[in-house]
């Protein structure tokens, strides 16, 4: 083969060939993806208008809040029950009845002498308080009118607005721990002769105690048809033995001086340095202070 031939067939065309042709018409283009159509303005403003009126379906219309009234949150959360935020869940969950009518507004205003209903459970607005008071002689709980010693509210007046009472009784020459708050409940539970909490109480005879009375008390006594547990009683460490430490449930101080009564001890004073948990620590005599968080906690899980 010639080198004229050779170029011939190189540059000649190729009808087997599988290159496409160029002159061909190309297949069209893939279309460019396109952003979210361009709402009209008055189609917008609808839009918003709804999601607004959908947002405040479950709001209370805004107004002036008078006087007396108060959210109904807020209600709930000072009578004890829960917070305010569990109280919004409640609310929303239908839960609530104001005057018997159910309501799922948020911030809803009631006023105080308004019947809420509470899971079934009617609430009281007056938030719970709980002060501790370190008792000094000569006051007493006693409120009969025209009494020879002052009461023991005058010593925690000023402290709360709430109409708080004390938990138990106590004389004149009782001193030591005294439990005051307006929560109905936590009063009854401590006054019940079943309730379990301790009491810690010292205790100043006319004369030494002799050991086996001391045993006799400890293994617990009748007094008046009803038997008395004592959970621990012993002699004051580094005192005369005429001082006694006693610990029982019973928040009554009267069965105190009956034990001791009971084998012919003149009781002297007694003082409550502890009660169910609580202590004297940092609260000198006359002396009153709020419960913590905690303390609250703790009582109520007594």
């Amino acid at each position: 083969m010639n080198n004229k031939e050779g170029n011939n067939k190189r540059g000649g065309s190729r009808p087997n060939s599988s290159r496409p042709n160029s002159n061909k018409p190309k297949p069209p283009m893939a279309k460019r993806a396109q952003g979210p159509k361009k709402v009209k303005p008055a189609v917008k403003a609808a839009e918003e208008e709804k999601a607004e009126k959908i947002k405040k379906q479950n709001q209370a219309p805004k107004r002036q809040k008078a006087a007396d009234e108060i959210r109904l949150n807020k209600y709930i959360s000072n009578s004890g029950v829960c917070s305010r935020r569990d109280a919004d869940i409640y609310i929303q969950s239908g839960n609530v009845k104001v005057n018997g009518v159910p309501v799922t507004e948020m911030g809803y205003l009631v006023k105080l002498n308004d019947v809420i209903n509470f899971d079934g459970a009617i609430l009281t607005p007056e938030k719970k308080e709980y002060i501790l008071l370190n008792k000094p002689k000569n006051f007493t709980t006693a409120l009969d009118e025209g009494q020879e010693y002052r009461n023991v509210l005058e010593l925690v007046r000023g402290s709360t607005t709430a109409k708080i009472a004390p938990i138990g009784r106590m004389d004149k020459n009782t001193t030591g721990l005294l439990l005051f708050t307006n929560d109905t409940d936590m009063i009854r539970k401590f006054t019940l002769p079943s309730q379990k909490s301790s009491k810690i109480y010292q205790v100043s005879l006319d004369k030494n105690l002799k050991f086996e009375d001391l045993e006799k008390i400890s293994k617990g006594l009748v007094l008046d048809g009803h038997r008395v547990f004592v959970e621990e009683v012993s002699y004051i460490e580094k005192e005369a033995k005429s001082e006694v430490g006693l610990k029982l449930r019973s928040s009554n101080v009267k069965v105190v001086r009956a034990i001791f009564e009971h084998f012919e001890y003149d009781v002297l004073r007694i003082d409550r340095v502890s009660f169910a948990g609580l202590t004297k620590k940092n609260l000198p005599r006359g002396n009153w202070r709020f419960l913590t968080d905690q303390e609250i906690i703790n009582l109520k899980n007594v």
